[in-house]
């Protein structure tokens, strides 16, 4: 609904300027050129986000200034703090950052984005930088059509530059031009009333051109040729920072509740240095004048004193905001709660994922990773197991012949609502998404879905499994007892290794899980002959042989299929370690021949 009023609206406002004014086409024209230069920029970066990026996060995010020394370095060489936002709602949905860590993103970025206004007012204006652009324009679009992923992406940051520099040339030339028949500067308004307006005007131009660089540009532009007041230019960059936060609201709405959150905390952000801006503009103005005055800009060079402005108020707002981040973080979960329901549904597959390969990847990984929490309950449920005793030091031999209660519960029940309906919803994600994924990833894609299968084979065999093995874990039976306790042992040890991986224990190798495999093929009483010399010393009898025959396939069978998962899930993502990993990995062939 809003859409059908704001565009025709839009549309009327240009169609009016044109036939009022000729030279408002250059304006137009020179915003219009701008933001398509902020899309190729855009479009350039993407193009070098894959690769390192992710260790990069890591060691750039793992405490709050880094995160806020990432934001204002992203946003300064990228010079789009919207770009920055959808990529720290990517990384928050993926669960690659914290919901803290993206907040300090988003300081940062706010920050960064002052850059813009010093390199418009200190040089964009200064300089013909028309002169520039048609070089970059023209050896960026010879790039763009290469095929190297490294050489397009430089071209479309090289178009993207030039048309920025082609924009900001026009838009200067559209106002001094307009001067000479419409003077803007007559609406100028003072006091407290043109405070509030122009602010709201600031909010508004930034909404329509969905970038603050855009505004920022168009009204430094404005000041410089005289159609707008300093007073009522303040008032307008106030605006343009509160009306930024619209792309990250925009970008969130496909994200899950994670990227909601971080949209609600990037409004609370812009909102209250927007109210510290205005209500102590008297004062901030006293100390733009004295910094400037420090630094050796003139008392009427009123473009780079708003770049003064602009930095200085959001330098207080992070200032202020820094310390009180918890508190920030507490309010937006209260406000945007985990969403509770009583079929489990995916926590970090959503659209906003798919932008870059690595968000992918690691949204999917921590899918199958969730996957695996809800049918590690129920598979260790399954052969009543408590979780906490599979995750400890206690040698695993001891709990088993300690724990004879047997565990009650759904397992069907669970098995519908937490483990089929997450196969389900990724398997449906990764088939959505199969047509943009990089043929790099494509292996990896395949070796995921391979192991949420194998999770949920996993709990399938354990309903098969858990029928005996509650029977005879409570038998009198010391024989048949001691037989499916080995069968629980040998479950719970692989379940216990898959958790230090997790944990980055030491002791832990994602080469263990061969040993694993070929254990279970040789230390068992069918293989070595026990099972056999039970029945004929009588101490079981043929049908419960029969049953653990039976239920030794299902343990077998779950032991593999956990196995591979756990490989596939702590295998090294450095495809060049990954390969050298998978080389000394058994193959089922090989297995088989390490049988007696």
């Amino acid at each position: 609904m809003i859409k059908k009023i704001v565009l025709p609206t839009i549309l009327g406002i240009l169609a009016f300027g044109f036939w009022i004014s000729p030279n408002f086409k250059e304006i137009a024209a020179g915003v219009a050129i701008f933001l398509f230069g902020m899309l190729f920029l855009e479009d350039g970066f993407r193009a070098f986000t894959g690769g390192a990026l992710e260790k990069i996060l890591a060691k750039t995010t793992d405490s709050l200034w880094k995160s806020i020394s990432f934001g204002v370095i992203t946003t300064t060489i990228m010079q789009s703090s919207s770009l920055v936002s959808v990529i720290t709602i990517s990384f928050l949905s993926a669960g690659l950052v914290g919901l803290a860590a993206g907040i300090g993103i988003i300081f940062g970025a706010n920050l960064g984005t002052t850059t813009g206004a010093w390199l418009i007012a200190g040089f964009g204006l200064k300089v013909n930088i028309s002169a520039y652009a048609m070089p970059m324009l023209a050896f960026g679009v010879i790039l763009v059509f290469q095929k190297s992923k490294s050489l397009k992406g430089i071209g479309y940051i090289l178009a993207g530059l030039g048309l920025l520099f082609l924009g900001i040339h026009y838009m200067k030339e559209g106002f001094e031009a307009f001067r000479e028949n419409i003077d803007l500067s007559k609406f100028a308004l003072t006091g407290f009333l043109g405070l509030i307006v122009f602010t709201l005007i600031g909010i508004f131009a930034t909404v329509v051109m969905q970038s603050s660089h855009a505004t920022l540009v168009l009204i430094i532009t404005a000041m410089s040729v005289g159609q707008v007041t300093y007073e009522n230019g303040l008032a307008l960059a106030i605006g343009a920072n509160i009306g930024t936060t619209i792309t990250a609201i925009i970008g969130s709405l496909s994200a899950n509740y994670m990227g909601k959150r971080l949209a609600a905390a990037h409004l609370v952000f812009n909102l209250v240095t927007g109210i510290i801006a205005i209500v102590f503009i008297s004062q901030i103005r006293w100390a733009v004048d004295g910094i400037s005055e420090f630094v050796g800009i003139a008392a009427s060079d009123y473009t780079l004193k708003l770049a003064v402005f602009h930095t200085l108020f959001n330098l207080i707002g992070v200032a202020v905001m820094t310390p009180l981040i918890n508190v920030l973080v507490r309010f937006v979960e209260k406000v945007i709660p985990t969403p509770e329901v009583s079929v489990v549904e995916p926590k970090y597959l959503n659209d906003s994922v798919t932008e870059f390969p690595e968000t992918f990847m690691e949204a999917l990984r921590n899918e199958i990773l969730h996957l695996y929490d809800n049918a590690f309950e129920v598979i260790a449920h399954g052969i009543s197991l408590h979780r906490h005793d599979i995750n400890s030091d206690v040698p695993l031999e001891d709990i088993v012949n300690k724990s004879r209660a047997v565990m009650e519960f759904d397992l069907d029940s669970k098995y519908e609502t937490r483990v089929k309906s997450l196969y389900a919803a990724i398997v449906d994600f990764i088939s959505r998404a199969q047509p943009s994924i990089s043929p790099d990833y494509a292996d990896r894609v395949y070796a995921y879905r391979t192991a949420s299968r194998d999770i949920v084979q996993s709990v399938k065999d354990i309903k098969h499994l858990r029928k005996n093995v509650s029977k005879y874990v409570i038998s009198e039976n010391e024989a048949i007892r001691r037989e499916y306790n080995d069968l629980r042992v040998k479950i719970a040890s692989v379940l216990r290794h898959i958790n230090k991986l997790r944990k980055e224990d030491e002791d832990a190798d994602v080469l263990d899980f061969d040993v694993f495999k070929a254990e279970i093929d040789t230390e068992n009483s069918i293989a070595n002959g026990t099972l056999d010399k039970l029945i004929r010393d009588h101490k079981i009898t043929a049908t419960q042989a029969t049953s653990l025959m039976n239920d030794f396939a299902y343990t077998r069978d779950i032991v593999m299929y956990l196995s591979q998962t756990g490989s596939i899930l702590f295998s090294s993502k450095d495809p060049g370690e990954r390969e050298a990993s998978e080389l000394l990995e058994l193959d089922p062939e090989e297995l088989e021949g390490t049988a007696p």
